[in-house]
């Protein structure tokens, strides 16, 4: 049996907007697993109007389309009685396995989707919430909030600079794909036990956590870590260097490899008793950069890279988004959606790892729904609502 087929089994219930519970989602969706995303029949999730509308269509803006195909999507007000019974109703007949949320946890209660209701509903439900900083607090959170305050953007940018923003939302995807590792760990474990979990997530200790050498080197030996701009603090020479013809990062992991760099032709030069270990080199980097870029200048960044990789020394072209994409490791693993409605076409970044169920889809996905797009299929031909019931729903802005 395709591990995919495992995870047609599971079935997702996810009330989620934003970014960090979509990409949740949207990463188990490319395992196989059934994703429907509930929102607001009124607000909605707010990033599908974020970005461009490319699809001269409202709540179909570009910045949505990037983490939501392969889900379903259906609106309900859980904030009304009628709701919170249809919600009952969704957990029971769709034989939900996962419920998941990224409100604020003052909410919980008010709409339903507390875990003790949950479970007094689905007693092997696997719970998931989605916070800025925990159950117990309700303080909002954005990415770039977090970058701030987890110390992200103090480790980013030039050392006499002003701090930068990542220039991927680190604390939003890293939160989802450590909540992704704990929903495998509750999946083999209601599999062994029977028994459902809930999980919770904070964002900002899923942040934090990445401050792995950071944090040791600070409260440890109380040596500081700042910005460091393109170079390491622990090794070298690694930063970026002028070429004849433009930049390539250079990045020696040790002294084995700095002995070969001295050979290749304009480097000897730099063959210096303090240098042989990479503690002299760190030592002394500053002078040490600037004299590598004086031999790099004199090399196109082609013959650079070449005359590194045959000397087994890692370097790079600093490439551009479309360079990457036509990457022979990329190119083949680019995913793609066509909307069978505007016949537009979009690609999508390639997931982490290549599963057996999108190589079954042959790297193509369905498009990103639209707002409540599945009204219909999930309430009337799944819960046994007629559309007369539906519609009467429809006027009191219950869906």
């Amino acid at each position: 049996m395709d591990d995919y087929e495992l995870f047609r089994k599971v079935t997702v219930l996810s009330l989620e907007q934003a970014t960090v519970l979509p990409y949740l989602t949207y990463r188990l969706a490319l395992d196989g697993a059934h994703i429907i995303r509930m929102e607001h029949p009124v607000y909605g999730d707010p990033n599908r109007r974020v970005g461009e509308n490319r699809l001269n269509e409202d709540r179909m803006y570009t910045y949505f389309l990037a983490i939501n195909c392969q889900k379903k999507a259906i609106t309900l007000d859980l904030g009304t009685p009628e709701g919170q019974e249809i919600f009952k109703k969704l957990l029971i007949e769709l034989n939900v396995d996962i419920f998941a949320t990224n409100q604020l946890p003052r909410n919980y209660k008010k709409l339903g989707i507390d875990y003790e209701m949950v479970k007094a509903i689905k007693k092997d439900i696997i719970w998931v919430g989605l916070t800025g900083f925990g159950p117990e607090s309700n303080e909002a959170a954005y990415d770039p909030i977090l970058q701030a305050r987890g110390g992200l953007m103090e480790l980013t940018g030039d050392r006499d600079s002003s701090p930068y923003v990542l220039g991927v939302p680190l604390p939003d995807m890293g939160a989802s794909e450590h909540a992704y590792g704990q929903i495998m760990r509750a999946l083999y474990k209601r599999e062994a036990t029977k028994e459902g979990s809930r999980i919770d997530v904070s964002m900002f200790q899923s942040t934090v956590s990445w401050l792995t050498v950071p944090i040791t080197q600070t409260k440890s030996f109380h040596k500081k870590s700042t910005r460091r701009g393109n170079t390491h603090e622990f090794f070298a020479p690694v930063s970026v260097y002028k070429t004849k013809d433009g930049y390539a990062y250079i990045a020696l992991g040790n002294d084995i490899q700095w002995e070969r760099m001295l050979k290749i032709e304009g480097f000897e030069s730099l063959a210096k008793t303090e240098y042989a270990r990479n503690e002299g080199r760190i030592k002394d980097v500053k002078k040490l950069n600037k004299a590598i870029e004086e031999v790099t200048k004199k090399y196109s960044t082609d013959k650079l890279i070449a005359l590194f990789t045959n000397a087994t020394i890692p370097i790079s072209k600093v490439n551009t988004i479309e360079e990457v994409i036509e990457d022979p490791y990329v190119k083949g693993e680019i995913l793609s959606s066509t909307d069978e409605k505007t016949k537009v076409t979009i690609y999508l970044a390639p997931p982490p790892v290549t599963s057996s169920y999108v190589k079954s889809l042959n790297w193509t996905l369905t498009f990103p729904p639209r707002f409540g797009e599945h009204n219909e299929e999930i309430y009337c031909k799944r819960l046994g609502y007629s559309k007369e019931q539906l519609e009467s729903f429809k006027t009191k802005g219950i869906v």
